[in-house]
């Protein structure tokens, strides 16, 4: 495993355990336990991890993430923190790279950011530049449903067109807390907005993400 990935594996699998089985997430009706579960068969099950992407197998998906979930906490959770078996593509160091340093990071902040007393984690450098470059190839993607045009922006003035359109709703902040909001946790994410009043409220709102 990659060193960012596996990082943020071995956080969020902290944060599940400590958090217990019950606890909400940023993950609407999810708990804790539903979260493990889905990480899970994510990575273990490719036969049913289909459904996060495919409609017609999202029945599958759910069945089988329930079934998952009906298992004892404690087993979820080191059966996540140990990571997919050899034959997984997601045990590849390119792939674990790829697709499992932000879901990681965004689950760990799932997790982090549902209580009343809790700060943006300090992040060093070279991890909010893999944060911000991964922003710079999905953006689009993740802002393609904005009803208004989306730019964002880290303080350094480096910028990334999530949407076009008019008028246009500029959201500043660090690489972090932009990829949170463009993963739809609008709510939590720490940042700053540019534009007009109505345009501002309705990128709050907007339905971002891959989702």
């Amino acid at each position: 495993m990659s060193t960012h990935a596996k990082r943020e594996r071995l956080l969020l699998a902290d944060l599940l355990e400590s958090a217990g089985p019950e606890a909400p997430t940023l993950c609407e009706g999810w708990t804790t336990r539903d979260l493990a579960a889905h990480l899970v068969v994510r990575e273990r099950r490719a036969d049913a991890a289909g459904g996060l992407v495919i409609k017609p197998l999202a029945a599958r998906g759910e069945r089988v993430r329930g079934e998952f979930a009906a298992r004892p906490y404690d087993e979820l959770v080191q059966m996540f923190r140990s990571g997919p078996s050899k034959v997984s593509p997601f045990s590849l160091k390119q792939v674990d790279e790829a697709a499992n340093t932000v879901e990681f990071f965004v689950h760990g902040e799932d997790v982090r950011r549902t209580g009343l007393e809790w700060k943006p984690r300090s992040l060093d450098p070279v991890f909010a530049d893999a944060l911000w470059r991964r922003l710079e190839s999905s953006g689009r993607m993740l802002g393609r449903r904005s009803p208004v045009g989306l730019v964002l922006r880290r303080p350094n003035g480096q910028t990334v067109v999530a949407h076009k359109g008019t008028p246009v709703v500029t959201v500043t902040g660090e690489p972090s807390e932009l990829l949170l909001f463009a993963f739809g946790r609008q709510r939590v994410a720490k940042v700053e907005f540019d534009g007009e009043e109505e345009a501002v409220a309705r990128a709050r709102e907007a339905k971002l993400g891959l989702a």
